[in-house]
Order: C-alpha cells, then structure tokens, then sequence
C-alpha cells in the first residue's frame, strides 16, 4: 500500500466518521427522509455532471449498474436513511459506533453464509469487536437509551452489509465518478417515495441546518464516496477496508468536538476494543487476500 493510498483511506475515514455529526445537526431543523432525498438529489447531479466533464459515460457494464442500484437502495437509502431517522433520539457517537461495526459484521457474514475461512486473528477480532459493542451498548442501556433508534441503527448495518457481500468487485472496470452520482439519484428516488408514504415534510431554516446539509452533500456525500471507489480500485475491497478501523475514534472524536456529546470511561474503553477487533478482522482478511 503506498503513501497516496494511505492518505486517501484516512481522509475517507475522517469524512465518512464526520457524516453522523452533520446529519444530527440537520434532523435538528429538518424531517429526515426529505432532507436526505434531497441531498442525494443535489449530490447525485454535481456527482453525474462531474463525470461527464471528465468524459465516463452512463452506459455501465451489466454488473456496474447491478452494483449501482443495490448500493443506491441498500446503503443510500435504507442505511443512511434509517441512521437520519434514529438520530432524532439517539447520539451521534452512538450512531457511529453502531455503523463502524460493518466489517466485522461483513467478516462474521462472509464466514457463516459465503463458506470464506477465517483466520485464527480474525476470529479473536470478531469477538473482541462483539465485545466492545457489547460494553458500550450496557453502558448506554443503563443510560435510558432510545432502543427504538438503536434498533435502525443496526437494522441499516445489516443493510450496508448485504449491499458490501453482493456487489463486491462489481464496480470495477472504470465510470466510478458516474457510478457515484447514479447510486446517490437511485438513493433520492428510493427515499422520495419513503418520504411521501412515511413523512410529513418539515424544514426549519438556519444557519447550521445550511452549513451541515452543504457539507453533508459536498464531503461525506459525494468526495468521500469518491475517495471509497477510488481507494477498492486501487488497493481491492479487502485493503481498503482496513482504514474502517478508524471511524469508532473519528466518529466520537468529532461529535464531542462540535457537539459537546459526553463519552463515559466504558465507552473509551469499548471504541478502542471495536477498533482493535476491527483491525484484526481486516487485517486477517487482507492476509489470506
């Protein structure tokens, strides 16, 4: 792995970990399915007109637009839609720590459903990452937390994780910036529709809702994406998930920072176990790759 790729996987982790932060601020002012449609609305046009200046075409491979209608459904609108209407009652650390524990439920999937051996490391990683959910999970349990928003939370990990196990290496094969854009429009279509049968359209304007719905669209929307496909390209899907390990820090870092949101000592402790066990499945998964 080189030094380009390096700084490109902590930048993706940063921008990707940041993304929870935003959106509690937006639920704030804002319904949360509207506000999310119409981010991919926005995101999805700057993304396809991106790639058209840079000459990639939307005639995709067969498994290119497979890929680009799963990831647009299953991540864009059931996982990050789902996390924008629990962030309504739950922290955004919380979220966070939640929707970091993706690889290791994409390792313990791959295991039980795919048949894939996993490594001595990457057994020890699954459970010190279960572990780590775990005491986190006690602590906020005990806390009052709302399960209700925790139960969406995982429900759109579970989503992100069937959408990782299914399009895996289908993106390949050039047009990414385009496949960008139109899994985001696929996204503001999907959610669209959510909106109409779920939601009442609500919107508060201020200055925060416009500073995080700006970045939200910008950074974690679209050059974080980017960043992503870029990376898989470059280093595969198994690398690449390797920088995963750094969102339970980012994530917790950045909503005490700008949220003043308060971490107990089991939490610390817990986001360091999650990153650990992460890192070990990775890394284990990387080996045998």
């Amino acid at each position: 792995m080189d030094i380009r790729a390096i700084l490109v996987g902590l930048a993706f982790a940063l921008m990707w970990s940041s993304a929870f932060t935003s959106a509690r601020i937006i639920v704030a002012d804002a319904s949360p399915l509207f506000a999310l449609s119409l981010r991919y609305l926005i995101s999805g046009l700057i993304g396809v007109a991106i790639a058209l200046f840079l000459g990639q075409s939307w005639r995709l491979t067969r498994a290119q637009w497979r890929a680009t209608i799963i990831f647009g459904v299953l991540q864009n609108a059931v996982y990050l839609g789902l996390n924008f209407v629990a962030m309504q009652t739950i922290e955004a650390s919380l979220a966070a720590i939640i929707a970091s524990t993706m690889p290791l439920a994409v390792g313990l999937a791959a295991w039980l459903l795919l048949g894939e051996r996993l490594r001595p490391l990457g057994m020890v990683g699954l459970v010190a990452g279960i572990g780590g959910v775990a005491l986190i999970m006690g602590s906020r349990l005990s806390a009052g937390v709302d399960l209700y928003g925790v139960m969406l939370c995982t429900i759109g990990v579970v989503a992100l994780t069937a959408a990782t196990l299914t399009v895996r290496g289908a993106t390949s094969g050039g047009n990414f910036m385009m496949i960008v854009g139109l899994q985001m429009l696929v996204g503001c279509i999907t959610l669209s529709l959510a909106t109409l049968l779920f939601e009442t359209p609500r919107l508060n304007p201020s200055w925060p809702l416009a500073i995080a719905f700006t970045y939200t669209c910008l950074v974690p929307g679209l050059a974080a994406t980017a960043l992503w496909f870029w990376l898989v390209n470059r280093i595969g899907a198994t690398r690449a998930a390797t920088f995963h390990f750094l969102n339970p820090f980012f994530g917790v870092a950045i909503a005490a920072l700008l949220l003043g949101e308060q971490l107990g000592t089991r939490d610390v402790i817990g986001v360091v176990i999650i990153a650990a066990g992460i890192l070990a499945v990775q890394l284990s998964r990387s080996a045998k790759a």
